[in-house]
């Protein structure tokens, strides 16, 4: 007589829950550090912080960051292109004159009152994000989860892209 193989029990849902929300925490705490820095430079360059404007000279580290933010490479700007970027050949004739760029002459330069407005969008949205990745953090130290992984997640969250970004400048 031969017998069937005893069906695996279907886990319970509560069990895969449980195991879904440590694995949210285990992944959030390792990438909050980058959230953070991206969403708050994210915001300085959303005004321009980052760069000099009459009246007005970035502080070194703010233009390191914003380098970093948009270029992967912690170093001041030198306005020149990216590492690894190749400007295309020209595509006109050789010594045609080159197409003239922007608004036609007499149109408005200025910027419209949606960019004002998709700026302190985007700016909020920077906040909010900010502020829900700090609340995230105290949410997963403070749960009865071993408490070392979580630690050792959040600094390997920050010592990764730290060791990173020491070895492009």
């Amino acid at each position: 007589m031969t017998t069937a193989p005893a069906a695996r029990p279907a886990a319970h849902p509560a069990m895969i829950l449980m195991r879904i929300r440590i694995l949210h925490t285990w992944i959030g705490l390792l990438i909050a550090p980058t959230v953070l820095f991206m969403a708050v430079t994210g915001i300085l360059q959303i005004y321009n912080f980052h760069e000099d404007h009459p009246g007005y000279t970035a502080p070194a580290l703010l233009e390191k960051f914003g380098r970093l933010h948009k270029d992967q490479v912690f170093a001041p700007d030198h306005h020149g292109p990216p590492p690894g970027f190749h400007m295309p050949a020209a595509a006109g004739p050789q010594g045609a004159p080159e197409a003239h760029e922007g608004p036609p002459p007499g149109e408005d330069r200025g910027p419209k009152p949606a960019v004002a407005l998709l700026k302190i969008f985007l700016a909020a949205v920077g906040v909010g994000l900010t502020v829900s990745t700090l609340l995230g953090i105290w949410m997963a130290l403070r749960q009865g989860q071993p408490r070392l992984t979580n630690g050792v997640l959040l600094l390997a969250g920050v010592a990764i892209p730290v060791a990173l970004a020491a070895l492009t400048g």
